[in-house]
């Protein structure tokens, strides 16, 4: 059992206030609608008529305002849910955290790790619960996947095959490196699900093929050493069209058992066990990580994207983009001592930093390693 606060009335369902109402906010607001376990009772956005139009869309009533503390008051939420540009996250998750809300965050948790960690302390401070939404990871046959890997007996190598060929526009073509930092912690946080481990080092190459539509490096490869001793290798391109693979990619575990293979759709197949399509489950993406944070806040048993518990996902992409800037191997545990030592000189309110102090090293707050969490599907 973890220690942040548990909701009041688990008789009735969750009032909830959501900040952002771009594209994926609007997904967002689709899918606490369409849920029997929370209300919708406000929508915060800069834009207040977007915010409005997303409301009305969904033949809502919540009340719309261009700040949280303006809504709060009227609304009397139980949850924040974030869904703003990853450099408010910071500021919009503790300003919740410290009003005594809940929070479920979309990923990535901070533009770095040094932001992050000052989240992961100012939700110790606060008592509440900060979770990150790392919604691929609650697909029924990632699921499936993992009791397949589980029958293969020591795990050696997992790889993840990532091939696609979007045109996105906008920000994405404009990034140094729109691959590794915009898509891959989906495909990373996925592999430390998988194999119960926690990453310790990576070398990664980055580049941009001769034909690619984006400014930075659009292809990629990792290969990170676990603490279990296994290897996870991640090869991809944004920029690769024909024969594309799912947005999940196509992933290959081999163990000392046998082998076990996904498509990243439905189809999971073992050499010990056979294969078989699995059928989507109830609550998958963003609706599996709104069941496990209303569960979490209803039981009290600690969600596996606690912020504490996501920082590590986060650190494999700094520390693939380090190497791939660099030319060397990267030691996680290294990069995350600098990012301690940069988030104690953040300006941050004294609760906070007290709270960074008393760690001594941002591996006492990290807690245990993923598998040790609980994923709804």
């Amino acid at each position: 059992m973890s220690t942040f606060a548990r909701a009041a009335d688990p008789a009735r369902p969750l009032r909830v206030v959501q900040v952002g109402a771009g594209s994926m906010g609007q997904a967002w607001i689709r899918t606490l609608t369409a849920s029997d376990d929370v209300e919708l009772v406000g929508v915060v956005d800069l834009d207040t008529e977007l915010a409005a139009a997303a409301v009305r869309a969904v033949g809502g009533d919540a009340k719309v305002g261009a700040s949280l503390s303006e809504i709060l008051a009227p609304t009397a939420p139980d949850a924040v849910v974030n869904v703003t540009i990853p450099a408010a996250h910071s500021a919009v998750n503790t300003e919740a955290l410290f009003a005594g809300l809940p929070v479920l965050c979309e990923k990535p948790a901070a533009p770095t790790l040094a932001e992050a960690l000052v989240q992961a302390a100012a939700a110790e401070a606060s008592g509440q619960l900060l979770m990150i939404s790392q919604s691929r990871r609650y697909f029924a046959a990632l699921a499936e996947y993992r009791h397949r890997i589980a029958e293969l007996g020591t795990v050696g190598l997992l790889t993840t095959g990532f091939f696609r060929g979007p045109r996105f526009g906008g920000f994405r073509d404009e990034m140094e490196q729109p691959l590794l930092v915009d898509m891959a912690i989906h495909a990373f946080d996925a592999a430390r699900h998988l194999l119960g481990a926690e990453p310790v080092s990576v070398v990664c190459e980055s580049w941009n093929p001769a034909w690619s539509w984006y400014r930075g490096d659009a292809a990629a490869t990792a290969n990170f050493l676990f603490d279990d001793g296994s290897r996870y290798v991640f090869t991809g391109s944004w920029c690769a069209d024909g024969l594309e693979t799912s947005w999940n990619g196509e992933w290959r575990a081999s163990g000392s058992e046998g082998t076990a293979t996904w498509d990243g759709e439905d189809r999971v197949t073992s050499s010990i066990s056979g294969g078989a399509a699995v059928p989507p489950g109830d609550h998958e993406q963003i609706a599996g990580a709104l069941v496990e944070f209303v569960a979490a806040l209803r039981t009290g048993v600690e969600p596996s994207g606690t912020i504490a518990r996501n920082i590590r996902s986060l650190a494999m992409v700094a520390a693939a983009v380090r190497s791939a800037e660099s030319g060397e191997r990267v030691e996680i545990d290294a990069l995350l001592d600098e990012a301690y030592r940069d988030a104690l000189s953040h300006p941050v309110p004294e609760e906070i930093r007290m709270r960074l102090e008393s760690w001594g090293t941002p591996a006492a707050a990290l807690g245990g390693n993923l598998a040790e969490g609980s994923v709804t599907s």
